[in-house]
């Protein structure tokens, strides 16, 4: 594949070692220097109905009542919807299914410390720079102690790494990325880059900044989770999301083969407008998913809080109580529903009855007598949009 990249203003292929050792890698050049780029009318109309949507998304977030818990659920759907293009199996529902925490599977663990990674990112954004040691600090947190834990979580590769089907070599590999000395080169100017002014539309610089990420393919595990969720911190960084009330993960997932063909065809010949393009149309049908759940979530927080009133008289504190308890935790057992909200467990059957009696609660298994589930299925049927694994 690596003759398939001919040398031009995405960069050119590097010679290493001599003899029979000899390889070639990418060095890829500075997104600087591929600047300005002649983005067609469709992609700039993209850009505009996308910036449209998220400064849409972000004046309904001040008003929507319980927004953190929304805002948790956008980003375990996200960690899903990116784990899953890397083969993860998981579902929306096994992500928040207390049943299946004493026995989670690899792929529920790998999804579960991608959210925890999203968050303390999250969080080091007021801390520190869009930088690198930033993202090793999230590597860290995304693959110590699961599957990915033995490729030095948190560091940096110190070998030559390649992309290719499972027990290809390097001399039969897809896509070889830049070697030791390259990557570190190509990650100081990724650094300028992410956080130097400049005129570039913010979502332009996501996008191209995802590309140069995945191109410099700097960890030995995990580039494209890191890489996916650098898109949303990227757009937070420069000020157009005030908080991840977005999934990108969402049309890249559904659109996996051609997201993996544009990026080889900026390696291969450059045509950065063209994966600009592409990116910004999957960024955009995103965005409008996300701000229609946002919509939907909210317009059912409405109607469940008018529908438990005007049904739950005497026991409409609690109901309500509830209904805030689910909208962080869909899924849950008359145990969890006593802890939380101070009752009895006699006090929690009846109220998780009386709002299944509503239609809000729905048995998951409606065989059992003991240790019974139930979830808020009007809530899921929003979320799950799209958690299908591949």
């Amino acid at each position: 594949m690596l003759d398939s990249i001919h040398p031009g203003r995405q960069g050119k292929l590097r010679s290493n070692l001599s003899g029979e050792l000899e390889y070639h890698s990418f060095l890829p050049s500075r997104l600087q220097d591929c600047l300005p780029l002649a983005l067609d009318e469709g992609t700039r109309r993209a850009i505009s109905d996308c910036r449209g949507i998220l400064g849409e998304m972000q004046g309904m977030a001040r008003f929507i009542p319980n927004v953190g818990m929304y805002l948790t659920m956008y980003v375990r759907k996200e960690a899903l919807l990116s784990s899953q293009i890397e083969g993860t199996q998981c579902t929306f529902d096994d992500v928040l299914d207390p049943s299946l925490a004493e026995n989670a599977s690899r792929d529920l663990e790998d999804v579960v410390r991608y959210v925890e990674a999203t968050e303390h990112a999250v969080e080091l954004l007021d801390e520190i720079p869009l930088c690198t040691r930033m993202l090793r600090q999230v590597h860290r947190v995304l693959l110590e102690g699961v599957r990915g834990s033995d490729k030095h979580p948190g560091e940096l590769r110190t070998s030559q790494n390649w992309v290719g089907a499972t027990g290809r070599t390097l001399s039969q590999a897809a896509y070889v990325p830049p070697n030791v000395d390259d990557m570190n080169e190509a990650l100081s100017d990724l650094e300028v880059f992410l956080n130097e002014e400049t005129s570039l539309d913010p979502i332009v610089k996501a996008a191209l900044a995802h590309y140069q990420f995945e191109t410099i393919h700097p960890f030995l595990d995990g580039n494209g989770r890191i890489g996916r969720l650098l898109i949303t911190l990227s757009l937070m960084n420069d000020g157009i999301l005030e908080l991840p009330v977005l999934y990108p993960s969402y049309e890249l997932k559904r659109r996996r083969s051609t997201y993996y063909e544009w990026l080889m065809r900026v390696r291969e010949a450059g045509d950065y407008e063209g994966w600009v393009g592409f990116f910004c149309d999957c960024l955009l049908r995103s965005a409008a998913d996300a701000r229609d759940s946002m919509r939907a979530l909210a317009e059912l927080h409405a109607s469940s809080e008018r529908l438990i009133l005007s049904s739950m008289k005497r026991g409409s504190a609690n109901a309500l109580r509830l209904l805030e308890l689910l909208e962080g935790n869909p899924i849950v057992d008359v145990n969890f529903v006593a802890s939380r909200l101070g009752l009895s467990a006699s006090g929690a059957n009846s109220l998780i009855g009386s709002m299944t009696h509503l239609g809000l609660l729905v048995q998951r298994d409606s065989s059992r007598k003991r240790y019974r589930i139930f979830s808020y299925e009007p809530y899921l049927r929003i979320l799950r949009s799209g958690d299908e694994p591949l």
